[in-house]
């Protein structure tokens, strides 16, 4: 199980390397003062290098691999983000990298992950199967495997985010989190919890891919088909289940994982490139989304931080997000 003293350790590792993201103020359709009893802060990690948060379990993982195994290279499975986490980390340590993507990645990730030099091969849908093809891999060239989310040097490094939301706003009562393999909000939740928060931490999950809560209200890890997740718009939170350690974190320091809808979180990327200026790719949005839509849902107290996991979208879906009517948010109540 992952300790306070390895997110701190992590969290030297990563000086120099990934960026410090601020906490940024939401003002409700650009008023200049607060409309209602919450205040919103958003955790933009896109703004990190990769533009995502991927960068900071990737390379503190890859650090903390011996001379002889860099000297052999990793691998990774990963739909997208990770993938360039684990390149990035690589190509500063001077380590080959292969990466494993599914075929139906966006192309903007991959050619990222391509462009910082990694070696990426292609599979199915399922991530089941880029991870049996990583494995392989690994088996047959020696090269040492960097998991997306089911590990420790992963957890600490993603837990950072945690300890710098605690260090900016010790007084925060919710903190909304992305959840795909669990590496993210398993890493803040115990960061957060370790430090002496009191903060509610609560997932967030696209509805057509709600393992997490599903795994959390049976008390045992649910695994969804991967038909069912590739079919979100949130590419990054496409995993059919979260990871063992991830899930024993998730049930000791998360306090609820809630759902939001595809429209909402095509709202919500519209929302904050309109009224924040940021540019959230899906799975990003998704806690956006929730405090917009899903706020009866949400604990009480004031102050609200909303991690944004990354800003890493395709040009053609930002032009369709932007350009979209509000007809359909009118239909729903919106």
């Amino acid at each position: 199980m992952v300790t306070l003293d390895a997110f701190r350790q992590a969290q030297q590792r990563l000086r120099g390397v990934a960026a410090r993201t601020p906490l940024i103020e939401y003002f409700p359709s650009g008023s200049a003062v607060q409309q209602h009893d919450r205040v919103l802060r958003v955790k933009p990690e896109s703004l990190q290098p990769i533009g995502s948060f991927k960068l900071r379990g990737a390379y503190n993982k890859i650090a903390t691999l011996s001379d002889a195994e860099r000297q052999r290279g990793v691998i990774t499975y990963s739909s997208g983000n990770h993938a360039q986490g684990v390149a990035f980390g690589a190509r500063a340590m001077g380590v080959k990298a292969c990466i494993v993507m599914p075929r139906n990645a966006p192309k903007i990730k991959m050619d990222a992950t391509k462009a910082l030099g990694a070696e990426v091969v292609t599979v199915g849908l399922a991530s089941s199967e880029r991870r049996k093809k990583a494995e392989e891999l690994a088996l047959e060239h020696g090269y040492a495997i960097v998991p997306p989310y089911d590990d420790e040097q992963i957890i600490s490094g993603q837990g950072t985010v945690g300890l710098e939301i605690f260090e900016d706003l010790p007084e925060a009562d919710v903190v909304l989190v992305p959840v795909g393999g669990g590496g993210l909000i398993s890493g803040v939740s115990a960061a957060l919890k370790m430090s002496g928060s009191h903060a509610k931490i609560i997932g967030v999950e696209p509805e057509l891919a709600n393992d997490a809560q599903q795994s959390l209200r049976a008390g045992k890890i649910v695994t969804l088909t991967p038909e069912r997740v590739s079919s979100t718009l949130a590419d990054g939170l496409r995993t059919q289940s979260v990871g063992n350690l991830n899930f024993e974190i998730i049930s000791e320091y998360v306090d609820d994982i809630i759902t939001v809808e595809e429209d909402e979180i095509r709202d919500a990327m519209r929302r904050m490139m309109s009224e924040m200026r940021l540019v959230a790719e899906p799975s990003g949005a998704v806690t956006f989304a929730a405090y917009l839509f899903h706020e009866k849902q949400l604990p009480a107290g004031k102050n609200v931080v909303a991690v944004m996991s990354g800003g890493n979208v395709e040009p053609a879906l930002v032009a369709q997000v932007v350009t979209e009517t509000d007809a359909q948010s009118a239909m729903t109540g919106r």
